[in-house]
């Protein structure tokens, strides 16, 4: 079931704030999962000549993951309760490319696929294009 967003923006949903706020739009939100996308440019972390690192990659999933969890935290808390959360795990990231061109577009699926009580287990998949970028499973906790 699609969620809808109601005017909620991501500051509402995530604690990241400035520079660290490296998702630039909300495409859908369901139950379990969320869409995003964002544009890579100069003022993101690990910026190379040949673009972004690809870990970049494990924040944008992570990131994404804190936007269906934090809608569902606003459902069931409010608007004004705690929007903390921790990556507190890697399970596993696979990286199909060394580095995403600046410029380029990162659209990022994040969905639960494991709940228990605050530990959550996230499986995410990210495409630049059309391409796939990366595969990658996170343990997050949220306070």
């Amino acid at each position: 079931m699609t969620v809808e967003l109601s005017g909620y923006t991501l500051e509402d949903m995530l604690p990241h704030r400035g520079t660290m706020l490296l998702l630039g739009e909300i495409l859908e939100v369901g139950d379990n999962y969320a869409l995003t996308t964002s544009v890579i440019d100069s003022s993101f972390p690990l910026v190379t000549d040949q673009g972004v690192q690809s870990l970049i990659l494990v924040e944008l999933a992570a990131q994404t993951a804190g936007v269906c969890n934090g809608m569902a935290r606003i459902r069931d808390q409010g608007k004004d309760s705690s929007s903390m959360g921790w990556l507190v795990g890697i399970k596993r990231a696979m990286f199909h490319v060394d580095c995403i061109p600046l410029g380029a577009t990162v659209h990022a699926r994040s969905e639960n696929q494991y709940l228990f009580d605050k530990l959550r287990e996230v499986s995410s998949v990210l495409h630049v294009d059309g391409m796939l970028v990366a595969e990658i499973t996170l343990q997050l906790y949220q306070a």
